[in-house]
């Protein structure tokens, strides 16, 4: 186990909110001969908002891609909530645990109104007979209203997904997300493509979020990563460089050397 670890109790069953929600223990994925994730070791805690930076080539999307079971680890164990082995199961099964991912490009229904993509969202019986039955009730409206505020998309309520900007769009799958009341959400570079306004804004909706929920959020933008005024990771070649606040990462040496240059 990593020494950095020893104050956390990973396996059995210890109260999970004194666990990590998030643990990778000695991760390593290799395609073609080439090493994606090196013994990478790191853990999240419960309700942290954490940074990934690096390179790239560092392993953050296959990192990504392991954590959200795309990806099987050749070696190593994923750990969510202390004891649940993420590399067990597959990806249906680890995002109903309550880990949602909001890829870089955002994937809406362009067809169908702000509220419409939200309520697609909702966690719901699927089946045929059930979704031609379908009414929503005042407590899922009351949600869907409550995550319309919390992602500035309010007076966009009526308006068609498809005549959104840039970052409207990500802040709505980000609250397509949301409404699936995840515990963990992994958000990979939401900075890019958008304005200094929406940048700005995006920054003070995922500190919002992690007040109540834990995120790791992938991003090149290092004034983005700034604002989110949280711990970053450093990844290089697969294994974790540096770790602490941002202005520490950035005055160490190695990662000046292989990232920030000087």
């Amino acid at each position: 186990m990593n020494p950095a670890l020893a104050q956390h109790t990973v396996i059995g069953e210890a109260d999970p909110d004194t666990q990590p929600i998030l643990y990778l223990d000695g991760v390593s994925v290799s395609f073609d001969g080439f090493k994606a994730l090196n013994e990478l070791s790191f853990y999240v805690d419960p309700g942290e908002l954490r940074a990934i930076i690096g390179p790239n080539g560092a392993g953050k999307t296959t990192m990504m891609d392991v954590i959200t079971g795309k990806t099987r680890p050749d070696t190593g164990k994923v750990f969510f909530k202390g004891n649940v082995d993420l590399t067990t199961l597959d990806e249906a099964a680890i995002a109903n645990l309550g880990i949602g991912r909001k890829f870089q490009k955002p994937t809406v229904f362009e067809s169908h109104t702000v509220f419409e993509n939200l309520e697609l969202a909702l966690k719901t019986d699927r089946s045929v007979l059930a979704s031609l039955r379908f009414r929503l009730n005042g407590e899922q409206t009351d949600k869907i209203d409550a995550v319309l505020k919390t992602t500035a998309l309010t007076a966009q309520r009526d308006a068609l997904a498809g005549s959104l900007s840039h970052g409207q769009k990500q802040w709505l799958e980000i609250g397509m997300l949301l409404i699936q009341d995840p515990d963990l959400l992994l958000v990979d570079e939401p900075a890019a493509g958008m304005t200094d306004a929406e940048t700005a804004q995006t920054a003070v909706l995922l500190k919002e979020i992690a007040q109540t929920h834990s995120l790791v959020v992938v991003e090149h933008d290092m004034e983005f990563v700034r604002a989110l005024e949280s711990k970053v990771t450093v990844l290089h070649e697969g294994s974790v460089l540096a770790e602490g606040s941002l202005e520490t990462v950035q005055q160490d040496e190695r990662v000046i050397e292989v990232y920030l240059g000087r």
